[in-house]
Formats: structure tokens, C-alpha cells, sequence
């Protein structure tokens, strides 16, 4: 028995085991818990005293964690493991946790109610208390400094654009938030966009299917423009002093494929569509140089994604598409690059290619490609969002 073992029999690990497997509520649980063993590394062993030295020094500062609203839910988990059947409450309490009004606040925190619109259940009290938790209109960071909601000067942003709304008209409509001032039918504003005064035509307010004109709107409103193709999410609207709200970032896809027209005579509705739901943010396109135009790379966050834009592309551009699933799962937007770019040693499994704006980035196929990137360009900066700039 070598002196590892020993120490273990020392400790007596199989009977604080079996008191630590005594508190599980599994088998599944129990079972892992008398396969733990200790580390016998000195070099993990010191990195672990380590955090706990820092845990400890934080709960010192701060003091220790609230527990304030936990539930003891064994008894519910036990049954559930026996395959019996749970009521609402008790995988509520499972699922949920307790209501706290600051947090809700805070945005730490997500009520969730229950009724059913289409009965008309519930609706009244839902949007009382939506009342009733909701803040009023709050102050927004941007680059000349925090603007108040009663600052007198109109400002607002756009933070979703949406096509096809009304399918017979082939409108698209982009929604602003109301930041400060007051907002008035068919006023002019700055457009941050296109550096340039726009005049805000046929505003609207949405409540369910339904439409009605705005003629004025205040700060935390939210209004739908008519929008002719000149706006894009993260857009600045405002008048009097100039001010750009922070752009709203983009995620990185994960999943990646090459789309194209299966009817060659519809590539023009399906180059359209493909364009229109890149610019409402459902997807991201890039394009590799050298390929040509006739390839597409549509990337996603998940794969159901996929399957909106072929509804999406079928029934409001009649464009049926051909889909190729790419092996790709990271995309890097290149922020500085020491060499141009296509100088970069890359892998064989990468690829360079532009995002809709022009902007370069590298496809990698893992994570390994993304750190032999870095190593082998010193002076390479990538990252792994980039915003859409306001």
C-alpha cells in the first residue's frame, strides 16, 4: 500500500464519504459522491487552499452569502427519482427561486407569471403588477455622458428591425426606445447612421396584432418607424447635441453553414432575404475572399436558427435554399493584426473571411486553431464579439 492510500486510510475518506453520500438525493448523486478522492498533487492541492483563502477573504469583506428563501427539496427530488409525479408548486420550487423585488430591479431577476391570454385569464392582474415592479425610465450611458430621461432634448435608439410585419405590404419597421425628451410625429433628428437629418414619417405603437399612430411619445416608450432601409440596430436618433448610444454587441456564432438558391431564377429574393434577416440580427453572413459571389456563410448561435431562415426564406420571399453544414464552430472578429492579414499563419483548418460590414475575422474549427493562431502572430488581437456601432 503506498503512502497515498495510507493517508486516506488515516483520514478515514470512506466514512466521510458515506456521511457526505448520506445527504444526496439520487442514485446517480450518491454514486458520485463515494467516487470523489482527494488530490494528492501539491501543486492543485495549494491552488485550491488558495481560492478558498480568497473565498474566505471575500466573505470577510462583503460577509457571507445570503440564504435568505432556500428550500429544502429533497423530499420533492426523491420522488421525482422514483419516477413520481410532481405538482407545479413543488417544481417551482425545484426550478424557481423567490420572488426578491430588488433583484427583479436590479435585472438579476425574472418573474414569471401564469395565465392564459387567449382566455383572458390573468391578463389584468399580469399587467398591474408588471405596473408595479417595472422602474421608471432610467438614465443611458453614451459618448458624451449619461443622458437623463428629463433631459429636454429627444434621443432614442434603435434595438430591432423587423421585416415583413405585414405581409402584404412588405413593410419593415424599426423599433426605438424613447431615451429622453419627447418624440412628435414627423420630426427631425440626427441619424447617427448616416450622418445626417432624417425626418420621422408614420410612427406606430404595436399592442398585440394590432396597430395605431403615435403622435407623441415619451421616454421609456417603445415606437415602430417606417424604415425605407436606412436604419440599423444600434442606431442613434436624437436632436440638439449629438450623442451615439453604445452599440449593441454581436455574438459569436457557433454553428456555420454555405447557403444558396435552389431556383436559380429566385436568387435575387433569396439574396434579399438572406441581406434583411442579417440586418434584424437573426443571423450573420460572411463571405471567404477569392470564393466569389455566389457563396454565402450563415452563422448562428443555434442550430434551430437554421430552420427559421428556411421558413422565413420559403414563405415571405418564396426562395427555397440548399444548405451545407460548414465544420466551423468559432468565428474571431480581428481587432489589430501585426502583418496583413492575409500574411496570418493560420492552421489548415481556418479561414479568413469578412462579416457584413467589411469587417475581417478568422473561422476556426476549434479552440486549439484559435490558440496556435495567437501564438504564431505575436501581436494578434482577437475578439469574440463585435458590436454593431451606433
Amino acid at each position: 500500500m503506498d503512502s497515498y492510500e495510507k493517508s486516506l486510510q488515516t483520514l478515514e475518506l470512506p466514512a466521510v464519504l458515506a456521511l457526505l453520500a448520506a445527504q444526496a438525493v439520487s442514485e446517480t448523486a450518491r454514486t458520485q459522491a463515494m467516487a470523489l478522492r482527494p488530490s494528492g498533487d501539491r501543486a492543485v492541492v495549494a491552488t485550491r487552499l488558495g481560492e478558498t483563502s480568497a473565498a474566505a477573504s471575500m466573505m470577510v469583506v462583503k460577509g457571507s452569502p445570503s440564504f435568505s428563501g432556500v428550500k429544502d427539496v429533497r423530499a420533492a427530488l426523491q420522488r421525482a427519482d422514483m419516477g413520481g409525479a410532481l405538482n407545479t408548486r413543488e417544481l417551482l420550487d425545484i426550478a424557481g427561486d423567490s420572488f426578491d423585488l430588488d433583484l427583479v430591479r436590479k435585472g438579476e431577476l425574472t418573474p414569471m407569471f401564469f395565465g392564459s391570454a387567449i382566455t383572458n385569464f390573468g391578463v389584468e392582474p399580469f399587467l398591474t403588477r408588471f405596473l408595479e415592479y417595472s422602474t421608471p425610465p432610467a438614465s443611458h450611458e453614451s459618448d458624451v455622458g449619461p443622458v437623463a430621461a428629463d433631459d429636454p432634448d429627444f434621443s432614442g435608439f434603435i434595438f430591432k428591425i423587423q421585416a415583413n410585419m405585414n405581409p402584404a405590404h412588405r413593410d419593415r419597421l424599426a423599433f426605438m426606445r424613447i431615451c429622453s425628451g419627447v418624440f412628435t410625429k414627423g420630426m427631425t433628428v440626427w441619424h447617427s447612421g448616416s450622418g445626417k437629418m432624417i425626418q420621422l414619417k408614420q410612427p406606430q405603437q404595436f399592442m398585440a396584432d394590432e396597430r395605431e399612430a403615435v403622435e407623441n411619445a415619451y421616454p421609456g416608450d417603445i415606437i415602430g418607424l417606417f424604415d425605407p432601409g436606412i436604419f440599423a440596430l444600434g442606431d442613434s436618433l436624437c436632436t440638439g447635441k449629438k450623442r451615439r448610444f453604445p452599440g449593441i454587441p454581436m455574438f459569436a456564432p457557433e454553428f456555420f453553414a454555405r447557403v444558396s438558391s435552389i431556383d436559380s431564377l429566385k436568387r435575387k429574393q433569396f439574396v434579399k432575404g438572406v441581406l434583411q434577416l442579417s440586418e434584424e440580427g437573426a443571423i450573420q453572413t460572411f463571405k471567404r475572399p477569392g470564393i466569389g459571389f455566389e457563396e454565402i456563410i450563415v452563422g448562428v448561435v443555434g442550430v434551430l436558427q437554421f430552420e427559421v431562415l428556411e421558413h422565413r426564406l420559403k414563405t415571405e420571399y418564396n426562395a427555397e435554399i440548399r444548405r451545407q453544414q460548414l465544420p466551423y464552430r468559432f468565428v474571431r472578429w480581428i481587432t489589430k493584426s501585426p502583418k496583413a492579414i492575409e500574411d496570418l499563419k493560420l492552421s489548415s483548418t481556418s479561414s479568413l473571411a469578412k462579416d457584413a460590414r467589411e469587417r475581417d475575422v478568422i473561422l476556426f474549427e476549434n479552440e486549439w486553431s484559435i490558440r496556435w493562431a495567437l501564438e504564431n502572430n505575436e501581436g494578434l488581437e482577437l475578439a469574440e464579439t463585435a458590436s454593431r456601432l451606433g
